[in-house]
C-alpha cells in the first residue's frame, strides 16, 4: 500500500466500511513525511486530538526496509558479566519489534542474551518486552514464538523473559475475534479488521495465528514496576482510566478482554493507541501522574518511535531524504521518561538495552 499525498500518521477522517480499500499486505515504498502545515515539523501532541479521536486510519508510517543495510553482529559476543548467586540478574528492556524477527535475534545476540543457535544464554538475567510484536514487519508470529520459547528457557536458567501488552496485540486480538463487526468508534463506522489492515496487519500473521498465541496475548500485563522503573507500552496517561494500582489496571484489562465485547475492546485499543503525553509542555507532570499512582521513579515506554518524537524523519525530496538516526534510547520529560522504540519500521533501530542506562 502506498501512502497517499499529504497523508500523515494520524488522519482526521475515520475509515468506513464503504471507503476502506487496502490490500492484506501493507508496505510503504517511500520515506515517511509527517502531515503538517508549512513550517511545522512534528505531529500534534496527544492533547490536541479531537475528543472523538479514533485510530482507524494508519497510525504510523511503514518504510520498506529492502534498501537498508543490516549491521553485522559479532557471532560470538561476550556473555553478561557473572552475577552473584544471591539476588536478581541484570535487567534488560526491548522496544517495539513489529515482526522484524531477524533484527530482534541480532539485537539479542549483540547483548549476549541468546547464543548463535538462538537459545537463552543469559542465566539469571531479567528481560522485558514492551509490546507490539506483530504488524508492519514480515514475521510477527515468529516473534511471538521466540518470546514464548525464551520465557521458558530463561525461567529454567533462573532468570525470566516477560512481555507487556501493546496496542497492536489488542488490534490483532480484535481483528481475529470480531473481524468486520462494526464497532462504536465515536467518529463513524469502524471495524477491527479495517483498522488492523490500515495499521500494517500482515495476512501471513493472521494465517499462522493459533489459539495458544491468542491466549498468550490476552493474558499479558498492561504495566509493571521493576527496580524503580514503571514499564508501559504507550506514552499515554490513559492507563489511569483502568485503575489506581498496577494490579487493578492489569485485572481490568484482562476482564474486558474476557468479556469479549467488541465495543469494550475497541475502546481499550483506542485509548492505548494514544501517544505523546510526555513529549511537550507538561510532559513531566504527565509522567509524574503515572509514577505517583503506580510507583517507580522513571517510566520506560515503547509505542512512539524515537525519530517520530524528535521529528527526525524523511524528506519529501527524494534526493535529500535521510534515514532516521537512532543510537539508543531517548531520555526526556526532565529525565523521567525513557523511550525505547527505535523506529525499526522506519528504517531505524530495534533497541535492546540494559537498565540503568549507561551515560
Amino acid at each position: 500500500m502506498t501512502q497517499g499525498a499529504g497523508q500523515g500518521p494520524e488522519v482526521e477522517r475515520t475509515a468506513t466500511l464503504r471507503d476502506f480499500r487496502v490490500p492484506a499486505y501493507v508496505h510503504e515504498s517511500a520515506p515517511y513525511v509527517p502531515h503538517t502545515q508549512q513550517g511545522e515539523s512534528a505531529p500534534p501532541a496527544e492533547e490536541s486530538y479531537p475528543e472523538a479521536y479514533t485510530p482507524t486510519q494508519r497510525d504510523l508510517p511503514v518504510i520498506n526496509r529492502g534498501d537498508t543495510l543490516q549491521v553485522p553482529v559479532d557471532p560470538a559476543p561476550a556473555a553478561p558479566a557473572a552475577q552473584p548467586v544471591a539476588g536478581p540478574g541484570p535487567l534488560f528492556v526491548v522496544g517495539d519489534v513489529h515482526g522484524y524477527l531477524d533484527e530482534l535475534m541480532a539485537a539479542l545476540r549483540e547483548q549476549g542474551l541468546i547464543d548463535d543457535a538462538g537459545q537463552w544464554c543469559a542465566g539469571t538475567t531479567r528481560l522485558w518486552f514492551l509490546g507490539d510484536f506483530t504488524d508492519r514487519g514480515p514475521d510477527g508470529i515468529g516473534v511471538i514464538d521466540l518470546v514464548m520459547r525464551l520465557s521458558a528457557e530463561a525461567a529454567a536458567a533462573g532468570g525470566y523473559c516477560k512481555a507487556l501488552m501493546g496496542n497492536h496485540e489488542l488490534l490483532l486480538l480484535g481483528a481475529k475475534r470480531f473481524g468486520d463487526t462494526p464497532v462504536n468508534s465515536g467518529a463513524g463506522t469502524a471495524t477491527f479488521q479495517a483498522a488492523w489492515l490500515l495499521n500494517g496487519g500482515q495476512k501471513t500473521d493472521m494465517d499462522r495465528l493459533q489459539d495458544h498465541h491468542l491466549q498468550w496475548m490476552a493474558r499479558l500485563d498492561a504495566l509493571e514496576e521493576v527496580d524503580g522503573y514503571l514499564l508501559v507500552h504507550s506514552d499515554t496517561t490513559a492507563y489511569l482510566d483502568y485503575g489506581d494500582s498496577i494490579e487493578a489496571v492489569n485485572d481490568t484489562v484482562r476482564e474486558r478482554l474476557t468479556r469479549n465485547d467488541a465495543d469494550e475492546c475497541w475502546d481499550l485499543f483506542r485509548k492505548l493507541t494514544k501517544r505523546f503525553s510526555f513529549r511537550d509542555e507538561g510532559g513531566a507532570d504527565a509522567v509524574r501522574s503515572l509514577l505517583d499512582t503506580y510507583g517507580g521513579t522513571r517510566i520506560v515506554h515503547g509505542h512512539s518511535p524515537i525519530p517520530y518524537l524528535l521529528g527526525e524523519v524523511g524528506s519529501e525530496d527524494g534526493e535529500e531524504s535521510n534515514d532516521p538516526v537512532v543510537e539508543g534510547p531517548h531520555v526526556y520529560a526532565e529525565g523521567l521518561a525513557i523511550a525505547m522504540d527505535g523506529g525499526v519500521t522506519m528504517a531505524g533501530k530495534l533497541l535492546v538495552r540494559q537498565l540503568p542506562l549507561e551515560h
